[in-house]
């Protein structure tokens, strides 16, 4: 909204006209300016417009770039206008990235923009990819960064950043850091934060910006008839409850068993299952049951009898489904699941809690002139149901995310957009939304909050408690479902959130004592120093111990090691020239290129490469393999349950993927990452000697075992380290997947009869000489092939021999 000039900001880059003049908000951006901070202040109070002050002051006096991430695509959107309104700087350089913009596309948007709004998901793999710099980023800003936590993308985004930029400098903003001040540490620690700038409502410059917001409860009383389904419904759960008390791991049959207690049964089964005892696997199943029903209890007693049908619904079909699992299916079954599934179709009432809120909404509307209301609801179910009976007594709209959940079709970012600018304008007056507008969202001030029910942690109460009480006095109305789980949560938030303040008065209180603790430890983590994994070889026992990547390297035809290994068409063992084992091939002036497939950023591992100083990992997605290290270095990386997963389900994928990495590579790996190969699976150990066997004999693999992803990060450092530096080879992805030879070809049609697999393909070749041989030899002949026993024989003829049935 414009404003005077007197009322108005007036900075380099700032927009004239367009940013009201807060003395808190420029004390807070001169904080933020000086050093790595934590900006925090109450939702709906400009914490965007004190990062925005930051980046232009960056901006003018340092230039570069300026990185902002925010976790949803909503909000990248809605800061990308913030941005261009109120900024001097041309629309074109404030760039938008998302992965709805190609990875080609980034790269060269980021080198000619000025700021970047981004998810971090994007930057995450931008940077695992090679496809940013951030050197010359001066100012990078964290949204929500209470996020900042575990294995978020937050945490590896602000490692690097740390490393690599000339003049880096952090913002974290969020209006809820943390549960308390471990957790607030924690943050900053995380995103290598040294100052911490608070300001809360008590302060007198920002309490001229808010009001009070009143918090009201009402108890609503369910009706006999959910009661009664309820009631159905736990008594399964402590039947299943006694059959895991009966196994040793629960102690107790209360359906009221708290979460932590569940999670605990659960590592008690996982423990089970890795001692490869049946009971693990049976209780397992029922624990899936029990969370099942405690599911459907929540809906019955919090939400509504339709969410609770489609529930069912969903879980009759998934029964139904191939592969459905055994709790689904004993859950459909089982008498009194029935029973209640049939009391919640012939239900034809409503949850209490729908007449309150149409209660409540008519008063603030209606009675009280109010123009607009938002209902938060936890399930996209209610939030559809709601919509519907709302929308028959005011205009309505909902507000849900953009994925395809509980069955019902999402929100596109454009549907989004238009819904709140719908509800700004003052289109309609009531929004229900799901959580996908509590964080940070530029939903207009309203009248009324409606809490359909309590949710459990303070960070999100206070983010919906924000969207009230900015310009006027607010109003937050919590509706609880009498003696249920509502009441649980609504006391856990109370407690959490009373506890959450006393953290940031504690916080404002003792900024400087944190700070000094910050300090003390440092940033070492953030400052690049990170030793490679050749260097800890070559230094952990002391200067004389070589690293791997030091041994010589013999060849088939110089044993010695002494020739060069890069000698131009070298001819392996089995007379191929490497060159003609090329799909990829890696270059680097300084350090080591890994060349990674895109499918495999779910694991840590190209993180973990990336941050380290002598390695660079470059994205794409490969023909062949899951990382390439050199022109004739290719490794396929497998899970302990993926390959014993080949064993036992028939899937020969890992076998044609192997034959495909030896045509194009002369040194293809096979990496099996985990423990108890032998033990994890009820597979007799010859099979999986079988499988090692057939892949380093049949396919020339070699096969390297390691402990879990670090592990492989540092395995695959030192084989590229030996490959590029000792050896002096290079990597460049050009590769489409080479066809089959004949002889494959003929290999691969033999071996899929029956699944007998390529050894056995081989020796059938060998005896009859072609394929139609194979395919005309009778059972006798075919068990003269070793091998080849008589049910074997029996399923080749079975398969060659019997009429197509479609």
């Amino acid at each position: 909204m414009a404003t005077t000039g007197e009322e108005s900001v007036e900075r380099p880059l700032v927009e004239p006209g367009v940013l009201e003049r807060r003395r808190y908000q420029a004390e807070l951006a001169d904080q933020a300016a000086s050093g790595h901070t934590l900006v925090c202040l109450p939702t709906g109070l400009g914490k965007t417009t004190v990062s925005l002050l930051v980046t232009a002051a960056r901006l003018h006096e340092q230039g570069g770039t300026s990185l902002l991430l925010a976790p949803t695509k909503p909000l990248v959107t809605q800061h990308a206008e913030f941005y261009r309104d109120a900024l001097t700087i041309p629309d074109d350089e404030i760039v938008v990235f998302t992965g709805e913009v190609s990875p080609d596309d980034r790269e060269e948007l980021f080198e000619r923009a000025r700021i970047v709004i981004a998810t971090p998901q994007v930057v995450e793999n931008d940077l695992i990819g090679g496809r940013i710099d951030l050197a010359t980023t001066t100012h990078l800003t964290f949204d929500e960064c209470h996020r900042a936590s575990g294995n978020y993308a937050y945490n590896y985004i602000a490692e690097r950043y740390h490393a690599d930029a000339e003049k880096p400098l952090v913002t974290g903003m969020s209006a809820s850091p943390g549960g308390d001040e471990e957790a607030i540490q924690s943050v900053c620690e995380n995103l290598g934060l040294a100052s911490v700038a608070v300001m809360t409502e008590e302060d007198a410059d920002v309490a001229d910006y808010t009001h009070d917001t009143s918090v009201e409860w009402e108890r609503v009383t369910l009706p006999d008839e959910i009661l009664a389904i309820r009631d159905s419904l736990v008594a399964v759960i402590e039947e299943r409850l006694e059959k895991l008390k009966e196994l040793g791991v629960s102690h107790t049959t209360s359906a009221d068993i708290s979460q932590r207690d569940l999670n605990r049964i659960r590592s008690e089964l996982q423990q089970l299952i890795d001692n490869d005892q049946s009971e693990g696997y049976e209780g397992m199943s029922i624990h899936a049951e029990v969370m099942k029903l405690r599911r459907a209890v929540t809906l019955a007693e919090t939400q509504s009898v339709e969410s609770l049908r489609r529930y069912f619904e969903r879980q009759r079909n998934a029964a139904r489904s191939s592969g459905a699992s055994k709790a689904s299916q004993r859950l459909v079954s089982e008498a009194k699941v029935r029973e209640a599934m049939e009391q919640a179709e012939t239900y034809d009432d409503l949850h209490p809690k729908f007449r309150r809120a149409r209660i409540l909404l008519a008063q603030c509307l209606g009675i009280e002139g109010g123009e607009r209301v938002i209902v938060f609801t936890e399930s996209r179910d209610t939030a559809e149901t709601l919509t519907e009976f709302l929308g028959a007594h005011f205009e309505t709209r909902k507000f849900v995310g953009q994925g395809d959940k509980e069955g019902s079709d999402g929100m596109t970012q454009n549907e989004q957009q238009e819904t709140l600018d719908a509800f700004r304008a003052g289109e309609f007056e009531v929004l229900v939304s799901t959580s996908v507008a509590e964080e940070g969202l530029d939903v207009p001030e309203v009248d009324l909050v409606l809490f359909y029910e309590p949710v459990p942690t303070a960070i999100r109460s206070i983010q919906r408690k924000g969207r009230t009480g900015r310009q006027t006095e607010g109003r937050v109305m919590v509706l609880l479902a009498e003696d249920t789980r509502d009441e649980a949560y609504f006391w856990k938030s109370r407690h959490e959130q009373s506890r959450m303040t006393g953290e940031l008065d504690s916080l404002k209180n003792a900024a400087g004592s944190i700070e000094s603790d910050l300090a003390q430890q440092g940033l070492d983590a953030f400052e690049g120093d990170r030793a490679t994994s050749s260097d800890a070889d070559a230094t952990a026992d002391g200067d004389s111990q070589p690293g791997l990547s030091s041994f010589a390297m013999p060849s088939e035809s110089d044993p010695t090691g002494e020739a060069d290994a890069d000698e131009e068409g070298e001819i392996d063992a089995d007379g191929v020239t490497d060159d003609e084992g090329v799909v990829a091939t890696a270059a680097g002036d300084e350090g080591v290129e890994i060349v990674v497939d895109q499918r495999e950023l779910d694991a840590s591992i190209a993180r973990d490469l990336s941050t380290r100083e002598d390695c660079e990992t470059r994205l794409e997605t490969l023909a062949v393999g899951d990382y390439v290290l050199s022109d004739r270095v290719v490794v396929e990386r497998k899970s302990v349950s993926d390959f014993l997963d080949t064993l036992t389900g028939g899937d020969r994928s890992l076998f044609e993927q192997v034959g495909d990495a030896a045509r194009h590579y002369a040194r293809p790996v096979v990496l099996i990452e985990g423990d108890d190969l032998y033990g994890e699976r009820n597979v007799h150990p010859n099979a999986i000697r079988g499988a090692l066997a057939s892949l380093a004999v049949d396919f020339g693999a070699s096969v390297l075992r390691t402990t879990d992803e670090s592990d492989t990060a540092d395995l695959l450092h030192v084989i590229a380290g030996r490959e590029q530096e000792v050896a002096d080879r290079e990597v460049s992805v050009h590769g489409e997947k080479g066809a089959k030879t004949l002889t494959e070809q003929q290999e691969y049609v033999v071996s899929s009869i029956a699944d007998i697999g390529p050894v056995t393909a081989r020796a059938l070749l060998e005896e009859f000489g072609t394929v139609e041989g194979v395919m005309i030899a009778n059972e006798a002949d075919l068990q003269t092939v070793s091998g080849v026993g008589e049910v074997t024989a029996e399923r080749i003829r079975e398969v060659v021999g019997s009429d197509y049935d479609p």
